[in-house]
């Protein structure tokens, strides 16, 4: 799982880097796929449920499961939330940011903030006794106490030698609910945030998520494990 992990963060990690106005989404999907390619991994995403891409590219108001394309090219002032899979040796590792392309407004950028900041929110219930909702429950405060929604129709979700495992995790709940938390799980975190409503809408293609009222959207994701300790972000570099 920790090598799955690091192999799809390094592949996150070299598309962002490649994130600038002219730059097709699908530019940015064969950087990632090359990326997990030469570590001998195979990408998770590609062919899951029909998925035709390796990374999900979701620009300005897709909240999760853009498909790249090379006519989709990045503008200045663009966001854009690169989601990523890996499977290494039969374990899959899964991550999600967002950032903006060149100059962004400050409002933009808020909201990538709070939304990444949202995951370490919940990420500090992730501890043996706590239950799933604890992580909800702080990320869906976070999020609000900002000025912002937390989407309701996708979820994080359990992660292992399948991308989607039991449980699902909610970004949005009531401390003190769920499955009590106990070493050994590993967890997809990720906080999808919009900046007006929570509801969203599904795309032609049947894969695309947009915010219901065209607002931004933002994305952060990490595949975690918990331990008899301190919780372990497997999708670290």
């Amino acid at each position: 799982m920790l090598m799955a992990g690091r192999i799809t963060k390094k592949a996150l990690a070299k598309t962002l880097e490649a994130v600038k106005p002219g730059v097709s989404t699908l530019e940015l999907d064969q950087i990632a796929l090359d990326v997990i390619l030469s570590e001998n991994a195979v990408p998770a995403f590609l062919n899951y449920n029909g998925f035709p891409k390796s990374i999900c590219a979701s620009v300005n108001d897709e909240i999760v499961h853009g498909i790249p394309s090379l006519e989709r090219i990045l503008v200045e002032g663009d966001i854009v939330s690169i989601d990523v899979g890996a499977i290494f040796n039969g374990y899959v590792g899964d991550c999600a940011d967002t950032i903006g392309v060149g100059s962004i407004g400050k409002e933009a950028q808020r909201l990538i903030d709070v939304t990444r900041q949202s995951f370490y929110e919940g990420f500090a219930y992730c501890k043996p006794g706590c239950r799933l909702q604890d992580i909800s429950a702080a990320i869906q405060a976070h999020v609000e106490a900002n000025g912002f929604s937390i989407v309701r129709d996708y979820v994080g979700h359990g992660i292992g030698s399948k991308m989607h495992e039991d449980p699902s995790v909610p970004n949005f709940g009531k401390a003190g609910r769920g499955v009590r938390l106990e070493k050994g799980m590993t967890l997809a975190i990720e906080p999808m945030v919009n900046q007006g409503t929570h509801k969203t809408k599904l795309m032609a293609d049947g894969w695309t998520a947009k915010t219901a009222d065209e607002s931004l959207s933002a994305h952060y994701e990490n595949t975690i494990a918990i331990t008899s300790g301190t919780p372990v972000i497997l999708t670290e570099l």
